[in-house]
């Protein structure tokens, strides 16, 4: 299978895993990521598993398409429910929304924990996906930003600790120096803005980054101007322009300093 066949953030996530662990795909689709990742030699097995009938029949015949019947397991399952601990050191859990994907790992988190890295592609609600992690003791080692089709994809790389709770830094050794005037951000500030963008990210300052960050001040700025010309007489607006304006000032700030030194490729 040849690398252009797949989308720039499925190689991401594809690339992320361990060379030679075996791979358990959740919600493998079509699996297109599960014959990838043996074609290139980066994982000599996997387990390609979806709740749905329909996807995993389509990943069954990719699969017989490339003859990997001996390498890669398609497998019904909602979530880990069919799978057994110790099947895969590698999970990988991408394409959905940071509340499904977390309730995968919840239900099951046993076995969530059995396996020695998580690759994680959550669609939406990423903060709170990354606070989920943290609090319960996974630390992120990789993360990735990128952009594709006009669209931003975040990856993640985490690896259970077995502490309750791990870190905001998620363990680096440097920490972006955040500041609001003069004073330093308080740690509970620094812990929502690395949960929001990643401490990985932030660190890297990459361009793409930049462009992400580019289009949120936009975003916010377009809500606040919708809720200004609409009124601000009812409660619930109020609450909601607070939160937006929050949400902006957080995306200045890191945007402010972030472009005081940029990697670029």
């Amino acid at each position: 299978m040849r690398s252009d066949m797949l989308s720039k953030r499925l190689r991401t996530v594809a690339h992320m895993v361990t060379r030679g662990n075996r791979v358990c795909d959740v919600g493998c689709d079509h699996g297109y990521v599960s014959v990838y990742l043996v074609k290139q030699g980066i994982s000599p097995g996997v387990l390609a598993m979806d709740v749905r009938k329909g996807p995993l029949g389509a990943a069954r015949e990719h699969v017989a398409e490339y003859n990997l019947e001996d390498r890669i397991e398609t497998r019904l399952s909602d979530g880990l429910h069919n799978y057994t601990a110790g099947e895969a050191q590698s999970l990988i859990c991408a394409g959905m929304g940071g509340k499904l994907m977390r309730r995968i790992l919840e239900e099951d988190a046993d076995k969530t924990a059995s396996f020695q890295e998580l690759i994680l592609q959550p669609q939406s609600g990423i903060e709170q996906f990354r606070r989920f992690l943290r609090e319960n003791g996974y630390l992120v080692q990789e993360e990735e930003i990128l952009e594709e089709d006009g669209k931003f994809y975040q990856v993640i790389r985490a690896v259970p600790t077995g502490n309750q709770t791990v870190r905001a830094a998620y363990g680096q050794s440097v920490r972006i120096r955040w500041e609001a005037g003069e004073k330093k951000l308080p740690e509970d500030e620094l812990c929502k803005l690395e949960d929001r963008y990643g401490a990985i990210n932030l660190n890297k300052k990459t361009t793409v980054l930049l462009s992400f960050l580019s289009r949120e001040e936009r975003i916010y700025g377009e809500i606040l101007e919708s809720l200004r010309d609409n009124g601000l007489t009812d409660e619930r607006r109020q609450d909601r322009y607070e939160q937006i304006s929050t949400c902006l000032l957080d995306c200045r700030r890191v945007q402010a300093v972030l472009t005081e030194s940029v990697e670029t490729f």
